[in-house]
């Protein structure tokens, strides 16, 4: 079972991978459950995603990361079986059952073969719905988390982006690590992860990609079985967050050989009517994928480092525009100078013609690349719902990209490349920079 399981597995890509050839249905099971679906029956195999809005950021006063901890615990033991028992019986289903946790959603990933599905189905109903949640369990898990914690206190690329975090968003839970802190973890019980269970992962916040082999009367019968069951409704979501940085700089001593930098300044909405153009003006400005002009001028000309970029940050409660970069402590304070000139150059000048239709043509053409199998695609469609997206969005998305113009850019570039609005957070020993305010 497990070989036809791996094979599978390297055949699972749909048919038609063209974005303009998923054709997606929106399907309502019998309960009220709502799911976009793709079928593809040329492969007796299905990738499910059923994502919920929330994430760590429910978790309660004084009980940071038990959400975190909560999901590392799905998988240890179910209904009638220990965390050996539940992992033999994955297996022996050739199925793949996958959790994950973000600031602002929890993620439960499936991939099983049609003939399996019903006994899949029913297995991963029971972590859903019956974990254990058993005491040896707890504190095998508990010992994973807390040395992930201790590791990222002598991380510099994770200390330079925690003290953004903690100094954009003071009070919010956007400012502390979703894994918690070695007091709150220490202080999580059995109950205080069943109550976290129960505030994430409730029929009002659900969102459902389903990619293979399967049918909407199928599709719409699993998912009542598998995720009825669950609480109607969750905690309240989080209050916006309030965005507190002000243009700076903050040093943090460390001891290392190279400086490890985060930048960043408030963003944009993903639904805000300049978000196509201000993708294209970062793609152009700090973006991955092609000759960004962070990469040009301070790793290509300079040798400034190995690597630089920037990126926007829509979240549910607050949106960041962030870069990062890390450079030898007596060269860290020219690289961010030539990152302050450049973002005042794209204020000032905005983009080129050249430019633009690099990067047009760049994402346009790598858009496709993302629908390579059945498991991705699923997770598209979540993410398009869970962003309020047209279910026509993908065959749209392009035509979007293509209808941005100088114009635009330089109006968003107006509004976002904002230079005296970015915070460096620095952490290392860097050579000039220690007295700065």
């Amino acid at each position: 079972m497990k070989r036809i399981y791996l094979a599978l597995m390297a055949l699972m890509t749909l048919v038609a991978t063209a974005q303009a050839e998923v054709k997606i249905q929106e399907i309502t099971s019998p309960g009220g459950i709502t799911a976009w679906l793709v079928e593809e029956h040329s492969i007796p195999f299905t990738s499910l995603e059923v994502r919920f809005k929330g994430g760590a950021s429910l978790d309660a006063a004084g009980k940071r990361g038990a959400v975190n901890l909560m999901v590392g615990l799905l998988e240890e033991g179910a209904a009638d079986m220990d965390a050996r028992q539940y992992a033999a019986a994955v297996e022996g289903l050739a199925a793949s059952f996958g959790f994950s946790v973000h600031d602002d959603s929890l993620s439960v990933s499936a991939k099983f073969l049609s003939e399996n599905r019903t006994a899949a189905m029913a297995l991963l109903r029971t972590a859903l719905i019956e974990p254990r949640f058993d005491q040896d369990a707890i504190d095998r898990v508990r010992a994973q988390v807390v040395s992930g914690i201790q590791s990222a206190a002598k991380d510099p690329d994770k200390i330079s982006g925690r003290t953004f975090d903690e100094l954009a968003f003071a009070g919010h839970p956007y400012a502390t690590a979703r894994s918690g802190t070695l007091e709150t973890v220490a202080g999580l019980t059995r109950d205080d992860l069943l109550a976290a269970k129960d505030a994430v992962m409730a029929r009002d916040r659900l969102f459902v990609g389903a990619v293979g082999d399967i049918t909407p009367a199928e599709l719409g019968a699993l998912l009542d079985d598998l995720l009825g069951g669950l609480p109607a409704v969750g905690a309240d979501m989080p209050q916006r967050a309030q965005y507190q940085l002000a243009g700076g700089l903050t040093v943090v001593p460390y001891d290392t050989p190279q400086s490890v930098v985060t930048f960043g300044l408030e963003g944009i909405k993903r639904d805000d009517d300049d978000f196509f153009a201000a993708y294209l003006m970062n793609t152009i400005f700090g973006g991955s994928g092609r000759q960004s002009r962070l990469m040009e001028e301070v790793r290509e000309k300079r040798g400034l480092t190995y690597g630089v970029y920037s990126y926007l940050l829509p979240m549910d409660h607050a949106e960041i525009y962030m870069g990062r970069v890390a450079s030898a402590n007596d060269r860290v304070a020219e690289a961010i100078d030539v990152i302050r000139a450049e973002w005042v150059r794209l204020a000032e000048n905005g983009v080129s013609a050249e430019e633009l239709e690099g990067a047009k043509t760049y994402l346009t053409g790598a858009y496709p690349l993302r629908f390579d199998g059945n498991g991705p695609i699923a997770n598209i469609l979540v993410g398009m719902q869970i962003d309020d997206l047209p279910i026509d969005y993908i065959a749209t998305r392009n035509d979007k990209v293509n209808a941005v113009t100088l114009a635009d850019i330089d109006r968003v570039a107006k509004r976002l490349a904002r230079p005296g609005d970015v915070h460096f957070v620095v952490v290392g020993q860097p050579v000039g920079l220690e007295a700065a305010d």
